[in-house]
């Protein structure tokens, strides 16, 4: 009997994994077919025709979700696994990729940047072509109300521009203006993954309802407004790094995500609209580039003269952990500024310990207060991190209580801790945040600490019977040093695709960010924080890539003839590693000096990059090379360049020619075989300069921190007689024994005694 009744049991489970793989192949999901349109078959007239029949010859009943003309050539359909190797399959295909879910990486910065006053006009044209240039943003949408898009003292709108202000609920043709100069959504891919969307949550329009996407796009081109803050806090003018420029939005994201079918359209239509520059704070799961959708379009957007600026991600500081890393991407990590919103718990054994806040309600009583730790006062394992219903009211009722930050938002503790009967929090970072602080506008009063305090509370509660503590708010500190300093959440390199392309390429500000805000929510995005606010403060790698892409649009406008890799080269040989002590950059996580890997070429300095005297420029036939050099078929290239490659099997592609402002030696490539012996080994990289200064003699310097590597530049000098001359040279790399270490980093000048046009350059063992 008990044979009989293993034998129905695994029968069971048979029938089941089959009836689940049978639903598994059956579910249709979105795939993003890459058509090869200029072998389009004679048979058809268009090539739409074309892709509707390759579509219905293999699924009567699916409909294309949208067709894409510029950025790639192909189409999006929902369609079964098996439907989708059938197509695949047919000739003129050339890939079939299933949809990725993206996510976003979530008015002191110009001052902080050098963009205010006097001194910033006299480096930066203030001619009309700065508001020529238009800036598309890729993100949740707009709040077309907030006053960082005032389009006072704008002319028309530039006569380059194709776009529209696209319709919706909540959004008609008068939300946009001379500054806001067009708008749309894209929800067809995620609604077919999702279904419709709920528009009694979030408006299926162009409007933001999330707070992100006004947030990004005032950052990089809002408008001047005066008086501007939040809830009393960062108070003073807010303005966007391109404040001329003029804003397109494309909603992509929304509640459940952003769909990399709906980000290609977004990309498609940006690129046809007449755009740039292209600004993306989101990133999903690491691929390859032939891929990765967001490289693919960028390439195409490359190659059409546009800048794209992508946000690095926010995985830090965790090693290997970028997004966004393509070579004619510009890839932007975060940095704070010298602003801060002090708050300060005072504990009873007399230690007075520093915080952060953004809390402006009513205050505590100055008189200390009862204090309690999370995990000691909750019914659940996971309590100390103040989960919804995990606190005893009878323990936390008037006390102030600890919570470890972790797994739920960290405003929502809050709002925990107060349905429990508790009047403040103690918000303390664990291990996985280190001493890094993030304000948040809490609704209880409340500080946070880093870990290192966040213990000596926690150690101090242990050891006492009768814990008290106080909580008080210092408003806005000017001023802070050191800055900046690399946020521990931004990503860091080395670059996990590509390692001998080093990213990130740059920092900018990207912790506490003021800048314009959606009327929907309130600034926690908590359902239950009823706040109107014009502007919110929040922290991500999604804050300083709209800085960068901001920059880039001031550079466009001062030097229009530049190219996106000029562009970029000019942000990065221009920025800095070192304060004006001579000591690098610190890395919040560590407290310890940051790395290349950490900050890519330094902290972007604007007013230096608008002259920078020599770029490293790069042609679309440039990064064609590279991907002849990682060794890609060419049906992969085609994907990205849409046209026919083939690689000369005759000539040595190198990665290390790439003309990228920026060195990266992974030992193990450039050394071969010969990476483990004591064998003196040599490679040699050549890089290119373009003079866009004045006339000039330039000589190179180096400084490493590595004995085992030794550098040389020939020539030692470059002379230019002329506007848009190039030069070439040579560095030559000598192992001349093992690494004492797995990292090593130097540092690569060339200076005519005006300009300094820097290269860092790291090398890494494994």
């Amino acid at each position: 009997m008990e044979r009989l009744g293993i034998v129905f049991l695994s029968t069971l489970v048979l029938v089941l994994f089959h009836v689940f793989v049978d639903a598994s192949q059956n579910q249709k999901k979105t795939y993003i077919i890459h058509m090869d349109k200029f072998n389009m078959p004679a048979d058809f007239d268009d090539h739409t025709q074309w892709y509707d029949s390759s579509l219905k010859s293999v699924s009567k009943s699916a409909n294309v979700l949208y067709t894409y003309n510029s950025v790639i050539h192909g189409y999006s359909t929902q369609l079964t696994a098996d439907e989708a190797k059938a197509l695949g399959q047919q000739p003129g295909i050339l890939s079939v990729h299933e949809e990725v879910i993206y996510e976003l990486h979530t008015t002191r910065s110009p001052t902080f940047l050098g963009l205010e006053g006097h001194e910033s006009r006299s480096f930066f044209p203030q001619t009309e072509a700065r508001s020529e240039v238009i800036i598309g943003v890729l993100d949740t949408g707009v709040w077309p109300e907030s006053k960082s898009f005032d389009d006072t003292g704008l002319g028309p709108v530039p006569a380059s521009w194709k776009g529209k202000c696209q319709t919706g609920k909540n959004f008609d043709a008068s939300s946009c203006n001379r500054k806001l100069i067009g708008a749309r959504f894209f929800s067809q891919g995620y609604e077919a993954a999702l279904g419709a969307i709920d528009e009694t949550i979030e408006s299926k329009s162009p409007r933001d309802d999330e707070g992100h996407g006004t947030h990004t796009a005032t950052t990089a081109a809002g408008s001047v407004v005066t008086g501007a803050s939040l809830l009393g806090y960062a108070t003073g003018t807010a303005r966007g790094m391109a404040s001329h420029a003029r804003v397109a939005a494309y909603k992509v994201c929304w509640t459940g995500g952003c769909f990399s079918s709906d980000i290609l359209a977004g990309m498609d239509q940006a690129v046809i609209d007449g755009v740039n520059v292209l600004s993306l704070s989101l990133g999903g799961t690491i691929a390859d580039y032939h891929r990765d959708i967001v490289a693919v379009g960028a390439f195409s957007a490359a190659s059409q003269g546009i800048f794209v600026s992508c946000s690095a991600g926010n995985g830090g500081p965790s090693s290997g952990t970028l997004s966004n890393v393509a070579p004619w991407i510009t890839t932007v990590g975060a940095g704070t500024m010298d602003r801060e919103f002090p708050a300060y718990v005072g504990i009873g054994n007399g230690k007075k310990l520093n915080g952060v806040s953004l809390y402006s309600g009513k205050a505590l009583p100055s008189s200390v207060m009862p204090l309690v730790y999370a995990g000691n006062v909750s019914q659940s394992s996971n309590g100390n991190l103040c989960t919804s219903g995990s606190l005893i009211p009878e323990k936390v009722a008037g006390k102030i209580v600890v919570c470890d930050r972790g797994m739920n938002a960290r405003a929502q503790k809050g709002l925990v801790v107060k349905d429990a009967g508790g009047i403040g929090m103690i918000l303390s970072n664990t291990d996985t945040y280190g001493d890094e602080l993030v304000a948040d506008a809490h609704l209880i009063p409340t500080a946070a600490v880093g870990q290192t305090a966040g213990n000596l509370i926690k150690q101090y509660i242990a050891s006492n019977s009768n814990p008290t503590a106080t909580i008080a708010f210092g408003g806005t500190k000017l001023g802070v040093q050191p800055s900046p300093v690399v946020a521990a959440f931004s990503s860091r390199g080395p670059n996990p695709i590509t390692p001998d392309i080093l990213k990130p390429d740059l920092i900018a500000p990207g912790v506490n960010i003021l800048a314009g805000w959606t009327g929907k929510v309130g600034p926690t995005g908590l359902q239950e924080d009823t706040r109107n606010v014009g502007f919110n403060i929040i922290s991500g790698t999604s804050m300083s890539c709209p800085h960068v892409s901001g920059l880039a649009a001031l550079l466009k406008a001062a030097h229009p003839e530049w190219s996106p890799a000029a562009i970029r080269s000019a942000l990065m040989t221009t920025s800095y590693s070192t304060y004006k002590n001579g000591k690098t950059i610190e890395d919040v996580a560590t407290g310890m000096s940051s790395t290349p890997f950490d900050y890519g070429a330094g902290h972007v300095n604007p007013t230096a990059a608008v002259n920078p005297g020599l770029v490293y420029d790069l042609t679309v036939d440039d990064y064609i090379n590279f991907l002849c050099a990682l060794d890609y078929s060419p049906s992969m290239i085609k994907v990205i360049a849409k046209r026919d490659i083939s690689c000369d099997k005759n000539k040595d592609y190198r990665v290390a020619d790439l003309n990228y402002p920026s060195f990266s030696i992974p030992m193990e490539t450039a050394w071969g075989e010969h990476a483990d012996s004591s064998t003196p080994t040599v490679t040699r990289y050549t890089r290119t300069l373009t003079n866009v200064g004045n006339p000039a003699t330039y000589k190179a310097s180096v400084s490493s921190e590595t004995q085992e590597v030794k550098i040389l530049v020939e020539p030692q000098t470059l002379t230019f007689s002329r506007k848009n001359e190039k030069k070439t040279y040579t560095v030559t790399f000598t192992a001349s024994s093992k690494p004492s270490g797995t990292t090593s980093f130097a540092r690569l000048e060339w200076s005519d005694g005006q300009h300094v046009v820097a290269s860092p350059i790291a090398f890494s063992w494994t």
